[in-house]
């Protein structure tokens, strides 16, 4: 069983900055690849970003060149920086843990291949 705990939501103005953290507790972290999704009022979530064990990112093309997602192994905890961000960035972020296996397999856009979910942290670019 792995918890997920996300923090560093809240109320940023266009064109500001918020780093999103995720702590992880239970089994091992750095057997996870860690993924970051959000979901906007009567939307579907969506992918946002994903990190392997080793540390390589991917990231949604809506995002690519603003956001960055990190992980530290030691802390057991994934981050992402969100810069330039927009009102359309406006949504409930969420951390989640995926196998290797089903990372390995390419399943990390859709939310299905991940087993754990943190609670998610609320995120509004105000215009």
């Amino acid at each position: 069983q792995v918890q997920l705990v996300e923090s560093g939501g809240g109320l940023v103005q266009a064109g500001g900055s918020l780093r999103l953290s995720c702590a992880a507790s239970g089994r091992t972290f750095s057997s996870y690849a860690m993924g970051w999704f959000r979901q906007a009022p009567g939307k579907e979530r969506e992918f946002v970003a994903v990190i392997s064990a080793s540390g390589g990112g991917t990231h949604a093309d809506s995002v690519k060149g603003r956001f960055t997602i990190s992980r530290d192994n030691a802390k057991n905890t994934v981050y992402l920086q969100m810069n330039s961000l927009k009102p359309e960035d406006t949504a409930v972020y969420y951390c989640a843990a995926e196998s290797l296996l089903e990372y390995y397999r390419g399943n990390y856009r859709t939310d299905q291949g991940y087993d754990y979910w943190g609670q998610g942290t609320q995120v509004t670019v105000s215009s």
